[in-house]
This record gives structure tokens, C-alpha cells and sequence, in this order.
């Protein structure tokens, strides 16, 4: 089997979880017996398309038009679809970053391919892909077979490992799309970029809070062990929906979802929708003065304690022992 993975660049940088995806893809067409062709679609994509070669990529192909500069949800599937429909794979591979989760779907409806959304692992068995991903909130996993001549999958990212080979490079084909003005009745008029700290769905860590913090202020607490942690921040949905913080920092069914190596939930109860954007971390720590509160269930480590004693104990000690 063939397969195609989307590998999602912004201002000429590929995303951590384009590496993720490029090699997930490299893999599952190793088991099949078949070959991986990795596809860029940007402004000037071209220069940075070999540097996919460390993560599998032999092939890449580059769709560059100046339009593409900025994200067009119509624009951007219609490119790529156009690309899966010359290539005919068996297989796509998205990531299910917030792009991915527009453009997969869209790609999924102009070729009639059905999609696996937000897999958290994927197999080959019997020359077919099998994929894991979580449903009902996160309280179950399903194992999908996608049976349509075209299959795609989108992968959750932080899940799947990236590891670079030195000195790999991948042959670039560029490909000018064939798009019109009607291609771009969606088009970004403006970028306002948020400085600072890292996005909660690309972070290795991330710091959330919960209401239990009683008052916007409080989240300084928050933020100081995110900074010494070089970490992203997180907020339930009761925090954002008070509009103590911005939606996109909201982990949860309703925000984002996440699954950092080290997930920190301070004063945050644990509510079902909450623990569906983070189960998948690879550590998770809850501090709550609540030693019954239901985030303690799936927690690796607990601290019983109220987060205004437990947090400024807890940078100090941090700043203490990382130097800072």
C-alpha cells in the first residue's frame, strides 16, 4: 500500500507533529510493502521539503503558490485533493492538529475517502491499516478498518515518536496548483500571533488550572510554574467559560485536546469532558485539596493539598533545582 502524509508547515517551519506524522506514514508503508510520499503545501515550501528525508521521506512533493502563503481551508483541499487524486495511494496521513482536523475532513468529502479521526495508533495486519482511537469521551478505544479505496487517518499529535536521521534528504517534485479566485473564498486577512509561550496541543508540558482557583488573579500561580517549566498553560472549561482565560488555552471535549509528556492539573476536579482533551498524557500530576476528586483516578502522581500552599512551594523547589 501507498501511502500520502500531509506534512503541515507554518511561516517555513514544518510542526513537530509533521515530523510525527511524516514518520508514522514511513512506517506503516514499510510493513505493507509499499513507499511513503510526504506533501508540503505553503509559499516557497520548496527549500524546506529535503529536511523531511530525516524523518522517512524519499519523496516530497511541494504545492507552492504565493496564495498559500496563509491557510485557506478551501484552498488547501482543494490542492491536496487534487495531489491524492494523481497519486492514487491507498493510504493519507493528517495530523490532527487544529489544520488537520479542517483539512482531513474536507480532503475526506471532495474524494469520498472515509476518515479515522484523532488515532492514537495505527498497525498493519492482513495488508491493511488498523487503527486505535478513543471514544465516548475517552473512555473506551476502538479499533477502526477504514474500507474505502482511499483510507486516511489522523493522528493525534505528541502520540506518535519522531526521530531524526542525520543527514537524510528527501528528492523534492514542485508542483504548481491549479487554483482559481473562486478556490479562495476562504482566505486569513489577518495574523495576529500570540507570543510567549508554546501552543497546549505542541507542548511537552503543560500546566492547567481550575476553578478551585477562585479568581483570575490566581492563575499567577499558574503561569510562574509553567515559565520555570518551559511550559505551555491550560485552563478547564469552567476557567474559560468565566472568562478568566482565552478558549485556547481550554483543554477538554469542548477545547483541545492534548497529550503532553508531563500534564500538571491544579484545582481542577476532573470532570468526564476535561479528562477526554488530556487521559492520553504520558504523565499526569493533580494537585487538589480534594483526596476524593475524580482527577486522582487517572492521575500517575497526587498531591493532597490547596494549590495556594502546595504551587509556591512547588516553583521554588523547581527554581531551585533547574537553576533558575
Amino acid at each position: 500500500m501507498n501511502i500520502i502524509a500531509f506534512a503541515e508547515q507554518r511561516d517555513g517551519k514544518f510542526k513537530k507533529f509533521a515530523h510525527e506524522t511524516v514518520q508514522a506514514a514511513r512506517k506503516a508503508a514499510d510493513a505493507l510493502g509499499g513507499t511513503m510520499t510526504a506533501v508540503v503545501i505553503g509559499k516557497n515550501v520548496s527549500a524546506i521539503a529535503p529536511g523531511l528525508g530525516a524523518y522517512g521521506a524519499a519523496r516530497v512533493i511541494a504545492v507552492e503558490d504565493d496564495r498559500l502563503e496563509f491557510y485557506s481551508t478551501t484552498a488547501y483541499s482543494k490542492a491536496f485533493s487534487d495531489v491524492v487524486s494523481r497519486e492514487a495511494p491507498g493510504a493519507v496521513f493528517f495530523p490532527a492538529s487544529q489544520m488537520g482536523k479542517d483539512l482531513a475532513p474536507r480532503v475526506s468529502a471532495r474524494l469520498g475517502a472515509a476518515l479515522a479521526p484523532d488515532c492514537t495508533a495505527i498497525r498493519a495486519e492482513g495488508g491493511d491499516l488498523i487503527a486505535t482511537r478513543p471514544v465516548y469521551a475517552g473512555k473506551a478505544l476502538a479499533e477502526v478498518k477504514v474500507t474505502t479505496p482511499v483510507k486516511m487517518f489522523s493522528l493525534r499529535p505528541n502520540v506518535f515518536t519522531a526521530t531524526a536521521a542525520d543527514g537524510a534528504q528527501a528528492a523534492v517534485e514542485t508542483v504548481k496548483p491549479e487554483l482559481g479566485e473562486n478556490d479562495f473564498a476562504s482566505k486569513v486577512t489577518s495574523v495576529k500571533v500570540s507570543e510567549g509561550r508554546p501552543d497546549v496541543t505542541e507542548a511537552g508540558i503543560v500546566v492547567s488550572g481550575g476553578r478551585g482557583l477562585k479568581a483570575p488573579e490566581n492563575f499567577k500561580l499558574i503561569e510562574d510554574l509553567a515559565d520555570v517549566l518551559g511550559a505551555a498553560v491550560g485552563a478547564s472549561r469552567a476557567v474559560v467559560d468565566a472568562g478568566w482565560r482565552p478558549h485556547d488555552e481550554q483543554v477538554g471535549q469542548t477545547g483541545k485536546t492534548v497529550s503532553p509528556s508531563l500534564y500538571i492539573a491544579c484545582a481542577i476536579s476532573g470532570a468526564v469532558q476535561h479528562l477526554a482533551g488530556m487521559s492520553s498524557s504520558k504523565y499526569i500530576v493533580a494537585v487538589n485539596k480534594d483526596k476524593d476528586a475524580p482527577i486522582f483516578q487517572i492521575a500517575d502522581y497526587g498531591i493532597v493539598g490547596d494549590v495556594f500552599d502546595v504551587l509556591p512551594a512547588l516553583t521554588g523547589e523547581l527554581k531551585k533545582t533547574l537553576g533558575k
